[in-house]
């Protein structure tokens, strides 16, 4: 053999040599180094199947539960392992076009990717999840069923201070730094939000086995690896359910809110808002359909007017500022103010009184039974005006720091989210409005709680609080312990058991002469109808002017019906605060219901007449008929938009052309009109206007067609 062909047959050697060691090197890094193809294997012979815990359940004082949980299923579907896929047929069984389904599988990727898990059709209903049960065999490649526990509520009460819970959005998510995964639900508002994590528990992960075919056969490693999942922590509240069921039976038809506080703990009896909703419509399968109507109701279903409702709290405001006067010694609980029907002090005849003559403010006492507005006016300006304060802003100033320790302009920090504080404007603001010229007339109203003062419901029974303690209060809240109590949950709960002492410093004389004052007026005052035999109540009515601005038009509706009292006066045990719009007086609507709470609470039962009374106020409809033109407004502005937009006409045509629309009227709709009033002259027809340059509303009425340049009639 030549030297040349021995050497070429060393050099393939060599190489066969190389390629083996490559080989057995490859095998090594693939069986033994790398676990590449071992996740592979693994995720095409196990599933891993998160199992989300039950939320926590919520009690009442009675150990009621409140809410408590269900299961519900998702039909998920990991995009990447979908084959030999029916898409008819299972659009079929979800009652969705295929459109829809391929709608929603791109969102599905784009969301989270092609090789996650991700809900397709999410809380099914029962009837989906029997048709889908029945068939999964067919759809075991990329599809299965997952597990969910859902919120039900025994009671169907309570839907504003509970909450709702949705889905983690990729912001949530975000924000936990990953503690939060895409499927996990998660507090959105009420105590579902505030307490979120003491609800949620802790999701737990199983391992099981597919064969050939994709389908689970069993556990992996007899559940080796699995986590079992630990279930939320239950609260025990203060509500009373029974309280809580007859607040919104008595708040059905009517916009407002009550709550209800006991003030030696701050612990919250009930609270609702109106109108006001089955919590259980925001569960399960018709969440999104429920929760974008109430989204378009222009009466807000879903704001929780009792700590987001700010009103004027009129005459109910009284006893406070009787009581800042008291304390800095300018009047004595025999101080008097001759009110003749209207205050002349300022030079303006305003405010004026519903009595007038006869001693009907001759002492503080007679004045909130009264409520002489003349009188409550001049107690206010002698504050501001102050004379060892140096002048009225001082005045007003230290005025504003009482407001603020009742709890009035700020946010008293109650277990729930999103707490508006009121308005108690301070000095600036008023020196803002009129450049720096101002006196206690200026904004002598506020002395009957008017001009620019505004409150919560909140605030205002926490105020009666207050005046039942005699000067201290504790912070409201629903919650009284949670169970299996950690330290973390007691940094969370320390807060509500502090005793705030704001006011101890005003004598026991002071306060006992404005309580004194508020159970006459129940006993001999203006809320005579609110008395419960053998229960001694401290109360006070208010009215306040309730205007709304349509199209820059200020329109003048009923007045708010506002009431607040505690009882019994020897041992406070409730406070009540109640808001009914478009009412009228604080005796007519808003009274009855809080009387009614009274006794519900106090005696456990109602008298067989209060049961009617209750009954009556039940069906008693006192929503705004200003809702329906602003309904027609907010749907004809989204019409014009959905034609700008698509330029689809089949919205906007019937605003433009109906025949007959809501009408704006003060909401006295059952008065008669008197016989001897001359006729008058009939109404406009609408005109109809062809919109043609700009989104704007349509409006049914002659006087509240917005003009336009080039309107085309």
């Amino acid at each position: 053999m030549s030297v040349f062909n021995q050497s070429r047959s060393y050099i393939i050697r060599i190489l066969f040599v190389v390629v083996f060691l490559l080989i057995i090197a490859q095998l090594f890094n693939l069986q033994v180094v790398s676990s590449k193809y071992q996740k592979l294997a693994q995720e095409n012979a196990v599933f891993r199947k998160v199992i989300y815990p039950p939320r926590g359940i919520v009690y009442d004082r009675k150990n009621r539960a409140i809410v408590n949980n269900t299961l519900m299923y998702d039909l998920m579907v990991t995009p990447s392992e979908v084959k030999g896929l029916d898409t008819a047929y299972l659009c079929q069984l979800l009652e969705i076009d295929t459109a829809e389904f391929k709608a929603r599988m791109l969102n599905l990727i784009f969301k989270n990717g092609r090789y996650r898990p991700s809900a397709l059709e999410p809380l099914l209903s029962n009837e989906k999840y029997a048709r889908l049960q029945e068939n999964m065999w067919r759809f075991n490649r990329g599809f299965f069923l997952q597990e969910r526990p859902v919120r039900t509520y025994p009671f169907n009460v309570g839907a504003h201070f509970m909450g709702y819970i949705g889905e983690a959005d990729p912001k949530i998510i975000a924000q936990s730094n990953g503690f939060y995964q895409p499927g996990d639900y998660v507090g959105r508002s009420g105590l579902e939000a505030y307490y979120e994590r003491i609800l949620m528990g802790q999701r737990g992960v199983q391992f099981l086995i597919k064969d050939n075919k994709n389908r689970l056969v069993g556990n992996y490693e007899n559940g080796e690896f699995d986590t079992a999942f630990v279930a939320g922590r239950g609260l025990r509240t203060y509500v009373d359910v029974e309280v809580q069921k007859l607040a919104e039976k008595l708040m059905t038809n009517k916009v407002g809110a009550v709550v209800a506080i006991e003030p030696k703990t701050g612990g919250i009896i009930a609270m609702t808002s109106g109108p006001n909703f089955d919590p259980s419509l925001l569960t399960g399968s018709n969440f999104k359909k429920t929760y974008g109507k109430f989204v378009l109701d222009v009466s807000r279903p879903l704001l929780n007017r009792a700590i987001k409702g700010q009103y004027p709290p009129g005459s109910t405001f009284k006893p406070l500022g009787g009581l800042v006067a008291l304390d800095e010694g300018l009047i004595t609980p025999s101080f008097g103010y001759p009110c003749g029907g209207r205050y002349y002090a300022c030079g303006i005849g305003k405010p004026a009184c519903t009595h007038s003559g006869g001693g009907h403010a001759a002492t503080l006492r007679l004045a909130i039974a009264n409520s002489c507005n003349s009188y409550f006016t001049h107690v206010y300006r002698m504050a501001a005006d102050n004379p060892k304060y140096g002048g009225v802003k001082k005045g007003y100033a230290k005025w504003r720091e009482y407001m603020n320790a009742f709890g009035l302009g700020t946010r008293i920090g109650i277990d729930l989210p999103s707490e508006d504080k009121g308005n108690i404007p301070d000095t600036s603001v008023y020196n803002k409005v009129y450049r720096n010229v101002w006196s206690s007339c200026t904004n002598l109203t506020l002395g009957i709680g008017q001009d620019m003062m505004t409150a919560t419901p909140l605030q205002l029974a926490n105020a009666m609080c207050i005046i039942a303690n005699k000067g201290y209060y504790y912070t409201p809240h629903f919650v009284k312990s949670v169970d299996n109590e950690s330290k973390e949950d007691t940094a969370i709960l320390s807060k509500f058991r502090v005793k705030h002492e704001p006011l101890t410093h005003i004598s026991d004389s002071a306060f006992n002469a404005v309580i004194w004052g508020m159970q006459d007026v129940v006993t001999a005052g203006t809320a005579r109808g609110a008395a419960i035999p053998g229960i001694n109540i401290c109360a006070k009515t208010g009215t306040a002017q309730n205007f709304r601005f349509i199209n820059g038009k200020k329109i003048e509706l009923n007045e708010n019906s506002m009431f607040v009292c505690f009882a019994p006066r020897e041992n406070p045990k409730i406070a009540v605060a109640v808001v009914v719009e478009n009412a009228g007086f604080g005796s007519t609507a808003a009274a009855p219901i809080a009387s009614l709470l009274v006794e519900k609470f106090l005696n456990d039962t109602l008298r067989p007449e209060s049961v009617k009374k209750a009954q009556a106020m039940a069906e008693k409809n006192l929503m705004p008929s200003i809702l329906a033109l602003e309904q027609h407004i907010a749907d004809s502005a989204r019409a014009y938009k959905w034609y700008e937009m698509y330029k689809d006409s089949s919205l906007i045509n019937k605003y433009l052309n109906r025949k007959s629309s809501p009408t704006e009227k003060k909401d006295s709709d059952t008065k008669q009109p008197d016989k001897t009033e001359p006729a008058k002259k009939p109404t406009p027809a609408p005109q109809r206007v062809a919109i043609t340059f700009r989104a704007e509303t349509v409006l049914p009425e002659e006087r509240y067609i917005v003009k336009r340049k080039t309107p085309v009639v």
